[in-house]
């Protein structure tokens, strides 16, 4: 597994979205999915405050192992008697996913999708540097898209960033990620960033458009773009692509089958796309995407 830089922190490359494990599953299954997750080298563990069960469920099965991974979760809703999106429920949301999560830290606190008239307000950006001050919260970040990641990247308050980024969903260059250079990932004073449904939902999945189903946006512009065949298979050559843009810390993808995240395993390990794909991708989505928003 490859690692890099976030902030001062090393992230595997390929981290877990922790949002699959909050559903109905098994206990004991799911206890055995975090541990092997992290036995397969991955460390960064991404989960949120609207996942269902995930946070309870990564404390109940990892806290045993705080020091083996990064930690990352998101705020901003959800706190009982507290108004969402205001500076009581970033700090009482921090308080409750510290307890929930049994630990003393939080590595990677992020403010969820919050609306740019709310960050412009400074109230929640306030409360969660605040935390951070504190020593509860190691880096302050913000997770989000479109106009409200342009002006939270724009503020400069934010150690680190997560947004969607894929084949599909290139809106993030040129906002918080490079759109040239190395493709290692930044040093360690630039901002962090991780790329969420690096692989745009798999609409290769379908061969008719699937309406209705949280990837049709995606299978229209994977229709559109028309990339021809690499002879490398789509998810893997999505994941590679996103992984390998200049900028990204890590890719978080989730499953309840190891089976699939041995497969997101075994791709990243491929290391970059072969030259000249990456520009063709690049170049079809320049073609087609003038107007495709992020997917929030």
């Amino acid at each position: 597994m490859e690692y890099r830089p976030y902030r001062q922190l090393s992230v595997s490359l390929l981290g877990y979205g922790a949002g699959h494990i909050g559903g109905e599953m098994d206990e004991n299954e799911a206890g055995s999915l975090l541990n092997r997750i992290l036995d397969s080298g991955i460390n960064l563990i991404d989960t949120a405050r609207g996942y269902g069960l995930s946070e309870e469920r990564v404390g109940r099965h990892l806290s045993w192992r705080r020091d083996d991974f990064v930690l990352s979760t998101k705020v901003g809703y959800g706190i009982d008697g507290i108004p969402d999106w205001t500076g009581p429920c970033i700090r009482a949301g921090v308080d409750r996913a510290l307890s929930v999560m049994r630990t003393d830290r939080i590595d990677i606190v992020h403010l969820h999708s919050c609306p740019r008239a709310v960050l412009e307000r400074g109230e929640v950006i306030e409360a969660l540097l605040d935390c951070r001050k504190q020593g509860k919260v190691r880096y302050a970040a913000y997770s989000g898209d479109n106009d409200d990641l342009v002006h939270a990247a724009g503020c400069g308050l934010f150690d680190g960033f997560e947004a969607s980024f894929n084949v599909c969903d290139q809106r993030a260059l040129g906002t918080v990620l490079a759109q040239g250079g190395s493709p290692e990932g930044g040093p360690a004073a630039a901002p962090g960033f991780i790329a969420k449904r690096p692989v745009a939902n798999a609409p290769w999945r379908f061969s008719e458009r699937p309406v209705g189903h949280y990837c049709e946006d995606y299978w229209v512009r994977w229709q559109e773009m028309a990339l021809p065949d690499f002879g490398i298979e789509p998810s893997a050559l999505a994941l590679r692509f996103a992984a390998f843009t200049p900028g990204v810390s890590s890719c978080i993808a989730g499953s309840t089958n190891f089976a699939h995240i041995k497969e997101n395993i075994d791709a990243i390990e491929r290391g970059p796309l072969p030259p000249g794909v990456r520009e063709r991708i690049l170049a079809a989505f320049s073609a087609h995407g003038a107007a495709w928003d992020s997917r929030v």
